[in-house]
């Protein structure tokens, strides 16, 4: 038997994007995709004797490559604002609804959908495929979680035609995928201005939080009671109760999923995927700025990659306005998030199953404060 750290696979990676894809490629079938102590997907290899060491885990992995697979120059570039044609649908999206719009053109032109959509059942994320405009209406919103792929990208196939929408890292890998299966005129792939991915151990810490409304029956993390620009609110239906909470009124999971204490750490060290740098057809996300600082029914960037997702998406029922990309971009980050100093004692207290969201926050507020007031009375000495 070869030793483990000789066989040609993902068995060695730690702290990866967690994409999944290297797991629908392996012809073996013994890489699996679970959440690790910190609380973020990572592969698992199930049964290295049967590793054949062909590497294709490898090949298709965006987190060991040394390139982000970016398919257009800067030149080439399409950059528009946007939003849906119909009211209702622009609506109910956390932005300008583009994404629901290219899917349900996709759809009606029998091109099946890879999105994404929250599992109530088992509390998570996860990737599924939509034949149906019924179906579609799962995708609808943002989850600000990390998805578990391999529910969705396992379907993927050679001979049927995929919209797949998904993380830049997960975008970039399954670009991987169907070149390496040379599939790629059956797929338009659409990713988005990502901010990283929280540690489901947060997100599992604030479900317990609401547990006198279980079982809970629907979750929106974004919605516009209180317009776009003050959308990030949490909307939690239970089988009797409703709560709702807003980022600005003190969220717990907002205050640590935008305030960057919680990502994974390939999100702080090896994201290679901010501004322009995409592997897909089309980016998309919200036109923050000035331009449409008064619009408070909600606005979506877009960029181009390619003449293929340029026909998908002027085709699709929005309304699109010709813009330049530094304006898009400049209300992106520009670079991967900064990993706080106590970072670590944040995975740890999240990996306490004893402590909550609360007592969390309270203790790392109590520690700013003391370090504040040690500061200013032996500042002197």
């Amino acid at each position: 038997m070869k030793n483990p750290t000789e066989i040609n696979n993902i068995s060695r990676i730690k702290d990866c994007y967690g994409c999944g894809v290297c797991s629908i490629v392996c012809s073996k079938k013994i890489i699996d995709i679970k959440l690790n102590s910190k609380g973020f997907y990572q592969p698992i290899i199930t049964d290295n004797s049967r590793c054949i060491g062909c590497g294709l885990c490898l090949k298709v992995c965006s987190f060991v490559a040394t390139d982000n697979l970016s398919i257009a120059q800067k030149e080439t570039l399409r950059a528009y604002a946007a939003w849906s044609n119909n009211f209702h649908t622009r609506q109910m999206c956390s932005s300008g609804g583009i994404a629901y719009e290219i899917s349900a053109y996709c759809i009606n032109s029998g091109i099946k959908v890879c999105g994404v959509r929250y599992d109530v059942k088992q509390q998570r994320a996860e990737h599924y495929i939509s034949t149906t405009i019924s179906e579609l209406k799962d995708t609808v919103g943002s989850k600000y979680i990390q998805s578990y792929s391999p529910s969705g990208f396992s379907k993927l196939n050679r001979t049927e035609k995929f919209l797949v929408i998904g993380t830049p890292c997960q975008i970039a890998s399954i670009r991987r995928y169907i070149r390496l299966l040379k599939i790629e005129e059956h797929f338009l792939l659409m990713d988005f201005f990502c901010h990283g991915v929280p540690s489901m151990n947060v997100w599992n810490k604030y479900i317990k939080l609401f547990g006198g409304i279980e079982p809970i029956t629907s979750i929106a993390w974004r919605n516009k009671r209180y317009g776009w620009h003050d959308s990030w609110n949490m909307h939690i239906e239970g089988k009797n109760k409703t709560i709702e909470s807003r980022w600005t009124k003190g969220d717990l999971f907002y205050d640590m999923f935008l305030g960057n204490k919680c990502l994974n750490k390939a999100c702080y060290e090896n994201c290679k995927f901010k501004k322009t740098s995409s592997a897909a057809d089309i980016r998309i996300g919200d036109f923050w700025g000035e331009q449409y600082e008064n619009d408070d029914k909600g606005t979506s960037a877009i960029l181009i990659y390619t003449d293929k997702g340029e026909r998908i998406a002027a085709a699709s029922n929005i309304h699109r306005v010709i813009t330049n990309i530094e304006i898009i971009t400049k209300g992106q980050l520009s670079a991967a998030p900064s990993k706080p100093k106590e970072y670590w004692l944040y995975m740890a207290l999240l990996r306490n199953k004893h402590i909550g969201l609360k007592s969390i926050r309270s203790i790392m507020r109590s520690l700013y404060y003391g370090k504040r007031i040690y500061q200013k009375l032996f500042s002197h000495e």
